[in-house]
């Protein structure tokens, strides 16, 4: 674009098509490399990131940097060479629609010289405004909402099971078909799943069950299923006998329950880990910012029958533990101790009570051992049963004891752990300290990201641009007069963004979070937008060395390449705009990195075609300066003989 609207400026000044190119493309060498390696320094280091953020956009990264390394070299070399064969002379120019085209840009081109003109005469004004949107991008980066990555309806809901400690599987059947029942009655069903785990497995996995119903595709229901988990979490919640939670999958794979995993850690006992976590789970009920109350994994409610044996009994009757422990074993755990084919197969021998005889653990007792001479002895003669209380399962963090606070934020999950934080920072005393596992975990992680990352590509961007121009304070004019601004229109479009994805608001439809994609999206920004900047102040530079003074060089140089500053932004803009109306599956993903390129170009190019010209009048090189002492040093002036006499005499 930038090359080819060169030539074409040049075709409009009389020159030919072959002299066109040539002076065109000439003039541009500088610039295109810088533009260039620019956009490599922006794209390097997202695909040097780890994590998570560097699995999804490595290859995006990469195959970026190569492309638009490839673009700059077709720049210079295939562009200029079409050019002179594909344009037409500068009469042909001037007819048609094109010369229209071009007529209505001449008069863009002039009010934009007026008022650039009254914006360098009161440059003060200018710095005000420069001073504040570059401030103000702080408190807008602060408060944009943050999470991960933005809620996808992916049509489906997830139940979370939990039942009692000591409820059977026929129990747990029944109150589950009428959890089922209740998937089946959305009115967008589908289909619908379940599954339940018996009490060991339940204890590792943190659940006792998982249940769930697919929802129709998108063309055939109003509902996301966002506005779906409030309904069915009401309904689900008056079913006696077990607890279910309704939350949607993760936008990206996190390996957790809940999006909220908040986990306590100390060397202390179960006990003491519990009293905090119990009190913690009571503030976070109390702020309204999660859908329930969060569950605690540390749940000391399992029964345990103990079986006592009277050793002085067991001697008595001649009986030892061994045996005792292997007639129990036998009659209750339910292992094989042999196997028998029939019809050219083989089966195990499993001994077991009958279910009828084992329901209790007062029924234990009516279980006999072998004795001495084949006599059976009943458990109830040498043993008696105490009952306990006891946890399901002791976990650990870290090799530290830990307890678990899982939820469901009704805000954006970065809210709910900054609550839980500051929570936890009041009660918990010396010795306690908190981390996060799953989604939580990721975004802590990922988000601290970013601000390395960002700035990597300034620092990179930095240097290549002082390389280029040979100068530090040009590189200065470039960024600080374009990035604040880009920031500024692409935080617009986050800090709109209501934190409750529950609550209509007229911003829901064209605003984002502040998560991977977004992030993802401002650096990016950086390389596009210095474009703008490299294209003014490059020509500027050039300006002066052909003996312009400062003021008009600036002045002349943002008039000439306004066009192709406003051709590559369109195209931009343009490029990126279906992101920003794409709908369907994996449409948050792609609305919030296209809102924030396409905001942030917008606003930031607009900002940027008034801002750079007066920050190159403050801070960048008066180079006319220069040219004329260099001048004054190539002619000197030889001095009055006659003069030089008188002065001596």
């Amino acid at each position: 674009i930038v090359v080819v609207e060169n030539v074409e400026r040049h075709l409009r000044e009389g020159r030919t098509p072959r002299e066109a190119a040539i002076l065109g493309a000439r003039e541009l060498v500088t610039p295109i490399i810088a533009m260039t390696l620019t956009l490599v320094a922006v794209y390097i280091p997202i695909g040097l990131q780890g994590g998570l953020t560097g699995a999804l956009f490595r290859e995006f990264a990469f195959t970026l940097a190569g492309a638009v390394g490839i673009s700059g070299i077709v720049a210079l070399t295939l562009s200029p060479t079409m050019a002179a064969k594909l344009l037409r002379s500068a009469q042909d120019e001037e007819r048609g629609f094109t010369g229209w085209v071009n007529h209505q840009f001449d008069r863009l081109q002039k009010s934009y010289g007026d008022v650039l003109g009254k914006t360098l005469e009161t440059r003060q004004a200018a710095y005000l405004v420069w001073i504040f949107i570059g401030l103000s991008t702080i408190p807008m980066f602060m408060f944009s909402p943050n999470e991960l990555a933005p809620t996808e309806d992916q049509s489906v809901l997830f139940g979370i099971i939990n039942t009692a400690s000591n409820s059977t599987v026929d129990q747990n059947a029944a109150y589950a078909e009428a959890a089922e029942q209740v998937m089946l009655d959305v009115p967008e069903a589908a289909l619908t799943f379940q599954l339940l785990f018996p009490p060991s497995i339940g204890a590792t996995i943190g659940a006792d069950g998982f249940s769930g119903v697919v929802v129709k595709p998108w063309a055939e229901r109003d509902r996301t299923v966002t506005a779906m988990v409030p309904d069915v979490q009401a309904q689900v919640s008056n079913i006696p006998g077990l607890q279910m939670f309704i939350t949607t999958p993760p936008a990206l794979p996190g390996g957790s329950n809940f999006p909220v995993e908040f986990v306590i850690t100390s060397t202390a006992d179960a006990d003491q880990l519990l009293a905090f976590a119990k009190e913690l789970q009571q503030k976070a009920t109390a702020s309204g910012l999660f859908a329930f109350p969060p569950d605690i994994d540390l749940k000391i409610d399992q029964p345990q029958a103990t079986i006592v044996l009277d050793r002085d009994r067991l001697a008595d009757l001649g009986l030892n533990l061994s045996q005792v422990g292997a007639d129990l074993a036998a009659a209750t755990s339910g292992n094989f101790i042999n196997r028998f084919n029939m019809d050219g197969r083989s089966y195990k021998v499993i001994p077991v009570v009958q279910r009828t005889d084992r329901l209790t653990s007062e029924q234990l007792g009516n279980i006999h051992i072998s004795g001495p001479d084949g006599q059976m002895v009943p458990l109830s003669s040498i043993a008696h049963i105490e009952h306990s209380v006891v946890a399901r399962s002791l976990n650990r963090f870290q090799q530290l004891n830990a307890v678990k606070l899982s939820g469901v934020s009704t805000r954006t999950l970065d809210e709910a752990l900054s609550f839980l934080e500051n929570a936890a920072d009041e009660i918990l005393p010396p010795g306690y300290s908190y981390d996060y596992t799953g989604e939580s975990r990721q975004l802590r992680t990922e988000g601290n990201k970013f601000l390395p990352a960002f700035s990597l590509a300034i620092l990179m961007i930095f240097l290549v641009l002082s390389v280029q121009f040979n100068s530090f304070r040009d590189p200065f004019v470039i960024l600080a007069g374009s990035v604040p601004l880009a920031m500024f229109g692409a935080l617009v479009f986050t800090v709109l963004k209501m934190p409750d994805p529950n609550m209509p608001h007229w911003t829901s439809g064209w605003t984002t979070t502040m998560n991977i994609y977004a992030q993802v999206g401002l650096v990016t920004l950086v390389g596009l937008i210095a474009k703008n900047g490299i294209l003014i102040v490059e020509f500027a530079n050039k300006l002066q060395l052909d003996g312009i003074n400062k003021l008009e060089a600036i002045h002349q140089a943002s008039m000439i390449r306004l066009r192709p500053v406003l051709m590559t932004t369109a195209a931009t803009i343009a490029g990126h705009f279906p992101l920003v109306l794409v709908t369907g599956a994996g449409a948050a993903a792609r609305n919030s990195i296209g809102l924030v390129l396409v905001g942030g170009m917008a606003i930031g190019t607009l900002f940027t075609l008034f801002i750079i010209p007066s920050l190159y009048m403050l801070i960048a090189k008066d180079r006319s300066k220069d040219l004329a002492t260099d001048t004054d040093k190539e002619n000197p002036v030889l001095p009055d003989h006659q003069a030089v006499l008188d002065t001596r005499q």
